[in-house]
This record gives C-alpha cells, structure tokens and sequence, in this order.
C-alpha cells in the first residue's frame, strides 16, 4: 500500500511539473509577476475562447516580456497578449492566416 502511494504521488508530480512547463517560453516565467493561470485569465476575459496556443516572450511594448495566446472562436482566432509583470492587456487582434471563415 505504501509503494502504491508512493507511486500515485510521483505520478501526479510529475504530471503538474509537465502542465507547469507545457508552453513556449516557460524558461521565463522566473521573470514574469504572473503566473500563465493568471494570464490566461486575463486573455480569457479580453477574448473568451479556447486557446490553442500559449507563449512566455520577449517582446517590445509594455514591460518587454509577456504571455502571447491564440484563442480560438467561431473560426476565428485572435492573438492577446498580456504584460508578464503588470498583468496589463497588450494586444487583442484577429489573426490572419488559415482560418475557416
């Protein structure tokens, strides 16, 4: 029973310390005063969908690094991007590309 517990424990570490690093850039969330939730949040609330793609970077505006999402809905997909440090909204524009309009 006890190595069983040992097991499920190890597994569910592990499975939080993947999710934890599941996106481009998290070699920077050191730097960032919010956590990836938290921003999605954010971007969640700017554009409700269902985000495809996530991204911790640097880039210019704002306080130079920031969380960039690709939330998908209705076909459409929209970039928002929010300020790692400030928790400020950066971007929040229609993607052009491959989309099913």
């Amino acid at each position: 029973m006890k190595k069983r517990m040992m097991f499920i424990s190890f597994a569910m570490a592990s499975a939080a310390a993947f999710n934890a690093a599941a996106y481009d850039g998290s070699q920077y969330a050191g730097e960032a005063k919010l956590t990836v939730a938290q921003a999605e949040a954010v971007a969640q609330k700017a554009y409700p969908g269902t985000i495809v793609e996530e991204e911790l970077e640097h880039k210019r505006g704002g306080s130079g690094l920031r969380y960039s999402f690709d939330i998908r809905a209705h076909h459409i997909t929209h970039e928002v991007a929010v300020d790692a440090k400030t928790g400020k909204l950066l971007e929040n524009s229609r993607e052009s590309g491959n989309e099913d309009d």
